[in-house]
């Protein structure tokens, strides 16, 4: 048996010592076969794994993952989950499993080579270790390696037992995960924004919807993203930040979003008036001012900074991990920020819910507006009291 360390001040690794980190990837590299069982992961750690997977031309790959199926994983590490899963099995490397008789908290890595066992680390570490961030950064870890043959054979015994349908399913074969639904900090600090408490979500959560409108999002699927006459995305309400730049030299943001909707629904009694402002609170706690605007009263944004409405929403995408901002729209010749149907069906939304509340609140000026709620959350988009 080796001991691993972590390499935290005060008790920096020493010489002769061997980080679990750096004796990971140093195993991997004799490997052509790996096998984990851990309790927790993240979203970079799910990266790290399959990056170094694919670096060291791993043949075969397993994850068990533990405790997510019982106590609920955040959504941004499932959906990365469920990527990864979806690439190692049309590879057909592997696979990613959730356990679910129980909650397993253990934490094995073992490597094979010829089929046969040759190491395992067992230890304090989640994938984690793989890839430091901030919430695990001064986490300490410890941990044991053991190339010991009678000891491999036994660790890779249980990782088999683990893997059978009685514990574990294939992440893919799982309709009933539980989901935690992560902050969207895209808005944090916006002026024009103010957060609201959940207890005041729930309020208007439960008012009587006094009119209420299901709007579609326009996107375009994963596959014509690449079309090259523009067509594809300037017309999709979400993706107007490909359109041609307003000016020679900047960009537009990736943020900007122009929610079109269409007129079957803005000339439905009750639709919120033309230029009439009203107070937005949203189903994740932030409070803003909307209005409709343009021909056909077709245009419903933020009032006061066109941004905001693409913060939030896109944000939302953003915190389940499945897309991540374009810094210069211009430059993604790819289209790799481009929102698809393809990525509102992985999230379960393809539409927002805005309900008129009943309720109204005074703006900065002693003006009584009223206030709407609207919501982009899967499978839960009626938004009323039962």
């Amino acid at each position: 048996m080796k001991l691993l360390y972590s390499d935290i001040l005060p008790l920096a690794a020493e010489d002769g010592q061997q980080t679990i980190a750096d004796c990971f990837k140093e195993q991997l590299t004799k490997a052509d076969r790996l096998e984990i069982a851990v309790g927790y992961v993240s979203r970079a750690s799910l990266e790290e794994l399959d990056e170094l997977a694919a670096e060291c031309n791993i043949g075969t790959i397993c994850l068990n993952i533990g405790m997510y199926y019982i106590e609920g994983m955040p959504e941004s590490s499932y959906h990365t989950a469920v990527k990864i899963h979806r690439k190692w099995a049309d590879s057909g490397i592997g696979e990613i499993r959730m356990v679910r008789a129980f909650k397993y908290h253990g934490k094995i890595y073992c490597f094979y080579k010829d089929s046969e066992p040759f190491a395992a680390i067992i230890g304090s570490a989640n994938l984690g270790v793989l890839k430091l961030e901030a919430s695990n950064r001064r986490q300490y870890e410890i941990a044991s390696l053991t190339t010991n043959a009678d000891e491999c054979r036994e660790i890779a015994e249980f990782l088999n037992k683990l893997k059978q349908p009685s514990c574990s399913a294939n992440i893919n074969e799982i309709s009933d995960m539980p989901l935690i639904f992560e902050k969207n900090n895209a808005l944090s600090g916006i002026e024009l924004v103010t957060e609201v408490p959940p207890t005041n979500v729930e309020f208007y959560r439960r008012c009587a919807a006094y009119a209420s409108f299901m709007l579609p999002l326009k996107v375009p699927a994963a596959a014509e993203r690449h079309m090259d006459d523009g067509r594809h995305f300037t017309k999709s309400n979400i993706n107007v930040c490909y359109a041609a730049p307003r000016s020679r030299r900047k960009s537009r943001d990736w943020y900007e979003t122009q929610l079109t909707v269409a007129k079957e629904i803005t000339h439905i009694d009750g639709y919120p008036e033309k230029n009439v402002p009203f107070f937005i609170v949203t189903d994740d706690g932030y409070w803003f001012k909307a209005h409709t605007t343009s021909d056909g009263n077709k245009q419903f944004s933020a009032v006061g900074d066109e941004l905001i409405m693409g913060r939030w929403l896109k944000g939302r995408l953003v915190a389940a991990g499945l897309v991540a901002p374009i810094n210069d729209t211009q430059k993604d010749t790819d289209r790799k920020g481009m929102i698809t149907k393809e990525i509102l069906q992985e999230y379960g939304c393809e539409n927002l819910y805005l309900k008129k509340t009943g309720q109204t609140a005074l703006d900065g000026e002693g003006n009584e507006l009223d206030v709407w709620m609207l919501s982009f959350k899967p499978e839960d988009m009626e938004g009323d009291a039962d």
